[in-house]
């Protein structure tokens, strides 16, 4: 993402997972830690994803500490797919080992992501729940997301072909959960991620 940009390889699940750590403007300390989830491994998906840099830009602007790391399989993280499950632990063993238990934690994804960001929110104990979550055009047709607080963050793009904005409105509906549509959209955001990061930024306060 930036030349400052710290490479850093932790114990997984599945073997060494392949992680990269960007810290705050001006070696200010963070407020907080993000925990970011690329897309669909078996799709192209990886930790550079530039919806996922967005995200991380987002975070590090509002003075987080964001990580994000590579599913199983993915370039430098050991393993194979495992069809969401392994990925879900995957994420749990990042935000166990790169967490910093002083400071608030939140969890963000994009696409399959945003599937895995829910799933390992729920998953983490009482005490050690995350801030909040952003959810950036979740995979709600393919993936059984987890239900989330209703001040996650969750951005989808009206003309979204690989998520229905239907499918995502489906999920949120029954939870009364917002969600922020980026009018003539598409799934990857293309033109648009100034304005995504600036979506993130503005809903985070």
């Amino acid at each position: 993402m930036n030349p400052q940009t710290k490479r850093q390889t932790i114990a997984g699940p599945a073997g060494d997972i392949e992680c990269a750590i960007d810290e705050p403007a001006q070696g200010q300390p963070p407020r907080g830690v993000a925990v970011l989830c690329h897309p669909h491994p078996q799709h192209g998906g990886t930790m550079d994803n530039k919806v996922v840099q967005t995200l991380a830009r987002a975070f590090v602007q509002l003075g987080w500490r964001a990580v994000r790391f590579n599913f199983r399989g993915v370039h430098g993280s050991a393993g194979r797919w495992d069809e969401g499950r392994g990925e879900v632990d995957d994420a749990l063993a990042v935000i166990d080992q790169l967490r910093d238990a002083a400071l608030p934690l939140a969890l963000g994804g994009f696409s399959f992501g945003g599937y895995v960001a829910t799933q390992a929110a729920a998953r983490l104990p009482e005490g050690a729940k995350v801030q909040r979550l952003v959810l950036i055009a979740p995979a709600a047709r393919n993936f059984v997301l987890a239900p989330v607080p209703q001040d996650t963050i969750v951005v989808h793009g009206e003309a979204d072909d690989v998520v229905p904005l239907q499918a995502v409105l489906d999920w949120a509906r029954p939870q009364v959960l917002p969600v922020t549509v980026v009018p003539a959209t598409g799934h990857f955001f293309h033109g648009q991620l100034a304005l995504l990061k600036q979506l993130i930024v503005g809903a985070w306060h």
